[in-house]
């Protein structure tokens, strides 16, 4: 038995260093089993692990030299080297914080001086009268973006693989947390705090693993819709710009916001309820309730109920910008269809028009403005997994 130490030990090194980070990345079949708990497991206590069988093959090579085996020793040594630069590369090269940076240089401009295009999708965050648009293009690569709007501390993160757009309150217990990038689970991007090293979901804002398992961030209302749409509402609003630094990072995003980019993890299935289908979620009283992308872009109006809530989403002309509304006015359930001759659309109660900003232009109701309901649009399989008991939208 005492022969086959060395080898076991050597094997056993490789086989929990990949471990270690197998179930924390989107490695084949990683990603589909509630497997937080052993992610957890090997994140806590690989460190010993590793140095208890360092110890034992050192042991052992040393007990090699010894009895003068020196055929066997070279074969130790040259599997130690190889260990090293596996332990390395994941390590080093492959952990989520060594492939995906915070921002060097975060610039904020408006009007002309803005260089995004504006037909390019992003997640706008209004403040105490304070307006930010920050591009998914350039979110989805680095996850998180740390500011302060209105006056607020607000982390702006994203999840390229779910297509999840969250902006969260990043005050944890009366402290302002810092975060990075630890992995994922079911292919949603997971943070780890500094403080406390608890694991957090990005799509949730809860705490899975650690001291803080079961909190959860307060999330900050926000809304995806393109640039140019953005702006329509918000005329003064400041747009976060590529950091010239990630340039080339950036580039491997494009096509991400039409669905048509190359990865078979980030890219759009055009049926419905697929698990890369597209989907608006809407989100009421904790419950959730989901509408096939493709029949919101056939229909451009659904009127809908859910949790005892008249509920109206609309699209604009781009097919990109969606909003989601409360359509019940002055105690008046309104029931809207889409407009003609320039008109967003209109209810059928009094004819009214109204705009894409929710705001009635003319009519019975003018001057009142539609309240808006939390809503985002994510790849179904992410609804699907973080929202279990919601409902599908299947109206023909």
């Amino acid at each position: 038995m005492k022969k086959w130490i060395l080898p076991i030990s050597l094997l056993l090194l490789f086989v929990f260093e990949i471990l270690g980070i197998y179930f924390t990345m989107p490695f084949p079949a990683s990603q589909y089993d509630n497997t937080i708990g052993i992610a957890w497991f090997f994140h806590k206590n690989l460190l010993w692990i590793r140095g208890f069988f360092l110890l034992v093959v050192i042991w052992q090579a040393y007990k090699l030299i010894g009895h003068k085996k020196f055929g066997r020793l070279s074969f130790t040594v040259f599997f130690l080297i190889l260990y090293s630069l596996i332990a390395y590369f994941i390590n080093f090269k492959m952990n989520a914080d060594k492939m995906f940076y915070q921002p060097e240089n975060k610039i904020f401009v408006s009007g002309t001086d803005n260089k995004v295009a504006p037909e390019k999708l992003i997640i706008g965050v209004e403040i105490n009268g304070e307006a930010r648009a920050y591009p998914i293009e350039i979110i989805g690569y680095h996850h998180q973006v740390r500011d302060i709007v209105g006056g607020q501390e607000v982390m702006v993160t994203y999840c390229t693989v779910c297509r999840t757009g969250r902006v969260y309150d990043p005050i944890v217990n009366g402290q302002k947390e810092n975060f990075r990038l630890v992995g994922m689970d079911h292919f949603n991007a997971m943070f780890e705090d500094e403080r406390t090293g608890s694991w957090w979901r990005q799509a949730t804002g809860e705490s899975i693993a650690g001291k803080l398992k079961g909190t959860k961030l307060p999330e900050i209302f926000s809304e995806q819709m393109t640039l140019a749409a953005w702006t329509r509402k918000h005329p003064q609003t400041k747009t976060m710009q590529p950091d010239t630094v990630f340039l080339k990072q950036y580039k491997d995003l494009t096509g991400f916001d039409d669905g048509t980019i190359k990865s078979d993890l980030e890219r759009r299935d055009e049926n419905a309820f697929q698990f890369k289908s597209w989907v608006v979620a809407i989100q009421i009283n904790s419950k959730s309730k989901a509408y096939d992308w493709n029949h919101l872009l056939k229909m451009k109006v659904i009127n809908d109920d859910f949790e005892k809530t008249p509920v109206l989403l609309v699209i604009e002309n781009d097919n990109k910008s969606f909003h989601v509304w409360n359509r019940n006015v002055e105690n008046e359930t309104l029931q809207f269809t889409p407009g003609e001759n320039g008109i967003n659309f209109r209810d059928l109660n009094s004819n009214s028009s109204w705009n894409y900003d929710g705001i009635c232009t003319e009519g019975v109701f003018v001057g009142k403005q539609l309240v808006a309901i939390k809503s985002s649009q994510e790849f179904y399989h992410a609804w699907l997994q973080f929202n279990p008991g919601g409902e599908e939208y299947n109206k023909k």
